[in-house]
């Protein structure tokens, strides 16, 4: 059995005019413990209703999710409360997720007082000063406030908040949409080594192909709600099956020719020991 199994997910909406809107329209997919999928497709496709529905953040209207076995939407809720320690989201917007009255070294903290009270206060702040290192951080920030750091630092902030309470599942919702290329290579090769490091599995939303292309093993596409064509990454994003995904990858035009450079350098900059290598090279076979 995979590690995560969603099967027939729906989650309906009611428009002002009084219409029924399909957010997710019968969606399932499958991600083996370790792997990366990554999910693309253009705004409004539903791919973030997705992630918040496997993580029971909204609840679905319909349909199973399964976590290492577990049926999700049977949980109860101090069950489902204690299980969230292991199953994480990192969101879009760093600033947004963050909140600005609090200090560096709460907001990390603040899971552990949720899912840890046994701890001291002294466990607490050595396990938020490491866990910081391993983002890229350093334990002098622990006094700021989120609006002293950079925006690269504000999501390895929120990475770290993720991570703290070690998980096995972290859903990225378009973790480096809001940054500039060099940082976001940046944070990816930080995300990528602590997925194998850590043996993390992840569920990764992006509208940008070049992005998932360089990150995950395999590829889900969504359209007004539906899962167009999944596959391994190599498969999908170089052989497309689905007339979707082919407009998808045409529509992804250069602005300048500076841009095209810029992207082979995001991807070189994350390609070492990416998650896709193996698939890469099977396709290459």
């Amino acid at each position: 059995m995979a590690f995560v199994e969603a099967r027939d997910l729906v989650k309906r909406y009611i428009r002002p005019d009084g219409k029924e809107l399909l957010a997710v329209d019968r969606v399932s997919f499958s991600i083996e413990r370790g792997e990366s999928l990554g999910v693309i497709g253009e705004s409004g496709s539903g791919k973030s209703t997705l992630a918040r529905l496997v993580l029971r953040l909204i609840e679905p209207d319909e349909g199973q999710v399964e976590i290492d076995g577990v049926d999700v939407r049977s949980l109860r809720s101090g069950e489902m409360r204690r299980r969230r320690a292991g199953w994480q989201i990192v969101f879009q917007e760093p600033f947004a997720s963050l909140n600005p009255r609090m200090r560096i070294e709460d907001i990390v903290a603040e899971p552990l007082v949720v899912h840890r009270p046994q701890q001291s206060a002294r466990e607490r702040r050595d396990l938020v000063v490491s866990t910081l290192e391993e983002v890229g951080l350093s334990g002098d920030l622990l006094q700021r406030r989120p609006a002293h750091l950079s925006g690269g630092q504000q999501q390895r902030v929120g990475i770290a908040r993720a991570l703290v309470t070690d998980p096995s599942l972290v859903v990225l919702d378009e973790p480096t949409a809001s940054l500039d290329m060099t940082i976001r290579a940046s944070v990816l090769r930080t995300l990528d080594r602590l997925r194998r490091d850590r043996g993390l599995t992840y569920l990764f939303i992006s509208h940008d192909i070049t992005t998932v292309e360089s990150m995950c093993s395999h590829v889900a596409v969504m359209r007004r709600g539906q899962m167009v064509e999944t596959g391994a990454a190599c498969d999908v994003l170089t052989n497309p099956q689905a007339p979707y995904t082919r407009e998808l990858l045409s529509a992804r035009l250069l602005v300048d020719p500076g841009e095209g450079r810029a992207r082979r350098e995001l991807e070189l900059m994350v390609q070492d020991g990416r998650p896709a290598r193996k698939e890469a090279a099977r396709c290459a076979e």
